[in-house]
């Protein structure tokens, strides 16, 4: 399926299921599930989710325009929202991640047990943290940190970063724009570092021109589409 037309029917799922009202809801005003409580869920339509420390949310945290915070130790399942930022601290598991226009930052030791995907927005994985499944963005930075993804990980525009040993079992692919929601005129070439040390374990598929750095000390399982290992610019310092 598209990826616009995916996040469509995100937009239209989050306002009926908040529409619904869990427990702990709110069209206009934030929620807090305070430290160490468990919940079966929070949302709001026009407000930020807050998740304290300790807690345990056996349900969605969902939003439309707000952002979503969930404090260290905490676990969760999914976090949805439409306009607004996810923010996850350390040691949390979550199970999913999503937002259109937003960042996603994921602290040190923290779990995703499935995907991490945004639209208009960059994500950032920290030391010791780590995604199950696949990692997507149209437009903003990634950025792996020590981290690791266990699928795929693609972009459209954004630029790429591994560094500190940072390893992805799949490929890493940049797709060609297109599609009627492509801004041609703001079009930039995107740059991808792997940095020392760092592994993807499946090919760097280009279907676009990039600036391609790869550390010296870096394992990939080969360039392949618009680019080829060959084009590659090769470092031996900590950055190109």
């Amino acid at each position: 399926m598209n990826r616009f037309v995916q996040n469509n029917a995100l937009v239209l799922g989050l306002a009926a299921m908040i529409l619904a009202f869990p427990a702990e809801g709110s069209i206009n005003k934030s929620v807090k599930v305070e430290d160490g409580a468990t919940s079966s869920g929070a949302s709001s339509v026009n407000g930020s989710v807050t998740v304290g420390k300790n807690a345990t949310v056996n349900g969605s945290l969902d939003t439309v325009n707000g952002a979503i915070r969930v404090d260290d130790d905490s676990v969760i399942e999914d976090a949805n929202t439409v306009n607004g930022s996810i923010k996850i601290g350390e040691n949390v598991r979550a199970d999913r991640l999503e937002t259109v226009n937003g960042s996603i930052g994921v602290a040190e030791n923290s779990t995703v047990d499935g995907d991490i995907s945004a639209v208009n927005g960059g994500i950032t994985l920290r030391e010791g943290s780590s995604v199950s499944e696949d990692l997507s963005n149209v437009n903003g930075d990634i950025k792996l940190r020590g981290a690791q993804v266990g699928g795929d990980i693609s972009t459209t525009s954004g630029d790429i970063e591994l560094f500190d040993g940072a390893v992805v079992q799949g490929d890493l692919i940049v797709e060609a724009p297109g599609g009627m929601f492509w801004n041609r005129g703001k079009s930039k070439t995107p740059k991808i570092v792997i940095g020392p040390g760092c592994r993807v374990g499946g090919t760097i598929r280009l279907e676009r021109k990039v600036k391609l750095y790869i550390s010296e000390s870096a394992e990939v399982g080969g360039v392949d589409g618009e680019m080829s290992m060959d084009d590659a610019v090769r470092f031996s310092g900590k950055r190109p």
